[in-house]
């Protein structure tokens, strides 16, 4: 559904100095440099996987979304999505995607949702009848009722990112292009989000390619993530392989039933903290399940947990990495 090969994007910037000045120089002479945001990326993207995207600020995610939909022309490389180059803005291929941003946004504040999406429905040729059923299905999907009605200035960033949502899905797209679709908005309505679009990919098929800063996201939707920094993808695969590539160990916390010193755990693994009668250990997967049956013959444990280090903490370490080199 989406090929990238060779994708890059260079643009051509004023060279200012600050003051006064460097403000009568850049009059008299211009000066312009070249900054790389996205250089030699290659992607594919099968119909109906749920891809999550991910970089720090400034890495290249927007640009390259907005090459992938064809806000943008690419320097070099070729795009096809949906069959079609986005940089061509065909009336076909714009009916098959959709692009939510989610600091920007497509509904006219001062009047109700529905009026919006009314006219959404007649820009894509939708009939009365079927853009009535639509928004009725979107609706019930996202829990919105009376808040339609209501002028979107009125409505709570997430009733509001909700309506974007059924604004952007009301023309059935084959792919979405998120952009940070859950930004700003409170845990409770991050959660109603991610159900909504598991939801939506579950009954429609279409394929997904997220980007988000809320780890949340991503490892509520997708299996697969691309990593990119500085404008070059370095990852692309499960999130899974990415866990056991960058940490060999698996974090057991155990909740003894007395105090014990903490030397008498150095056997078993590292100790990472110990809180009175809880104590964590990372051990090694391939010695896990030994090291596990040795602490529950040897101690009074009262509980017992193996899991995995949070994800953001491994992204983390890579894009650190990443910056070091």
């Amino acid at each position: 559904m989406v090929n990238v090969s060779g994708l890059s994007k260079t643009f051509r910037v004023a060279d200012k100095q600050p003051g006064l000045g460097g403000t009568l120089r850049h009059f008299l002479q211009r000066r312009h440099r070249l900054v790389t945001a996205v250089q030699d990326i290659n992607i594919a993207i099968e119909p109906g996987e749920m891809v999550g995207f991910l970089g720090p600020n400034g890495a290249g995610k927007t640009t390259t979304l907005k090459m992938l939909t064809g806000l943008i022309h690419p320097s070099a490389g070729t795009v096809r999505v949906a069959g079609h180059e986005p940089f061509r803005r065909q009336a076909d291929f714009l009916r098959q995607i959709t692009l939510v941003m989610g600091q920007k946004q497509q509904l006219i504040w001062d009047l109700p949702p529905l009026d919006s999406l009314r006219v959404h429905a007649a820009v894509y040729g939708i009939g009365a009848a079927e853009s009535k059923r639509r928004i009725a299905e979107l609706a019930d999907m996202l829990e919105l009722d009376e808040e339609l009605t209501r002028p979107v200035r009125k409505l709570s960033l997430g009733q509001r990112m909700k309506a974007e949502l059924m604004a952007a899905l009301l023309h059935q797209p084959a792919v979405l292009f998120l952009d940070e679709p859950t930004l700003g908005l409170d845990v409770n309505a991050q959660v109603r989000v991610r159900s909504f679009l598991a939801d939506y990919n579950r009954r429609t098929g279409a394929t997904v390619l997220l980007t988000s800063h809320y780890m949340g996201d991503i490892t509520a939707l997708c299996e697969r993530v691309l990593l990119i920094h500085q404008g070059r993808l370095f990852y692309d695969g499960s999130l899974e392989g990415l866990t056991d590539q960058l940490a060999p160990c698996r974090q057991v916390r155990l909740e003894l039933r007395h105090v014990l010193p903490a030397r008498m755990f150095e056997s078993y693994g590292t100790l990472e903290s110990q809180n009175g009668n809880e104590v964590r250990l990372l051990i090694e997967r391939d010695r896990l399940t030994e090291q596990v049956g040795r602490l529950l013959a040897d101690f009074d444990v009262c509980d017992l947990e193996v899991n995995d280090p949070p994800v953001e903490e491994i992204i983390g370490q890579l894009f650190r990495q990443r910056d070091d080199r």
